[in-house]
């Protein structure tokens, strides 16, 4: 199971081609989201028709609550990265929930991940 990043999520909901055919391709049954990435794709509504796609879109998705887990893992994260990296909150519970449920992550943005030892993180949407 793979856990998504919300750039990607905003280019299938921007109808990108690479983007909906990885998660057609994947299975949103086994593609997971978490709380985090629900509210960056909230947050970025700009009307009520937008919302009621966005809602829509994620039904079928696996997703990953908030825990007690996840955030102690994310303060672990956030102790060691958060001044040399300038590591979000966002991105610091993503990575974190990718690392407590043993998922791999599926970001664009690889840079802001990558230096997060044992996080399992990669670009591709290749197809196999």
């Amino acid at each position: 199971m793979l856990l998504l990043d919300t750039n990607i999520l905003i280019d299938y909901l921007r109808d990108k081609p690479q983007a909906i055919q990885f998660i057609n391709y994947t299975g949103k049954f086994n593609l997971g989201i978490n709380t985090i990435v629900v509210l960056e794709l909230y947050s970025g509504c700009l009307n009520r028709a937008e919302f009621a796609k966005i809602k829509k879109t994620l039904n079928g998705f696996i997703h990953f609550d908030l825990n007690e887990s996840v955030a102690k893992a994310a303060i672990d994260i956030s102790h060691t990265f958060a001044l040399s990296h300038q590591l979000s909150v966002a991105d610091t519970l993503i990575a974190a929930t990718a690392l407590v449920y043993d998922l791999e992550l599926r970001t664009f943005n690889l840079r802001d991940f990558r230096m997060i030892p044992g996080l399992r993180v990669s670009n591709s949407l290749i197809l196999p």
